[in-house]
């Protein structure tokens, strides 16, 4: 459970910003959205793989 103390005289808009970022950090939307569909493992490391290679050929391009 996620606990955000809020101070006094503070606005919501500041204590809903620190919720989000420790919602954020603790992976659970991610882990739900995986869980929707089960994936194969082939599937998943093929997932990974792509990306690796996307993210190298940005890399390439930058430099």
């Amino acid at each position: 459970m996620i606990i955000i103390n809020v101070k006094e005289n503070e606005a919501i808009d500041k204590a809903l910003k620190r919720f989000k970022k420790k919602f954020e950090k603790t992976g659970v939307l991610r882990e739900l959205r995986s869980r929707q569909a089960f994936e194969k493992h082939s599937v998943a490391r093929r997932n990974v793989v792509k990306k690796a290679i996307y993210k190298q050929t940005l890399q390439q391009e930058n430099l």
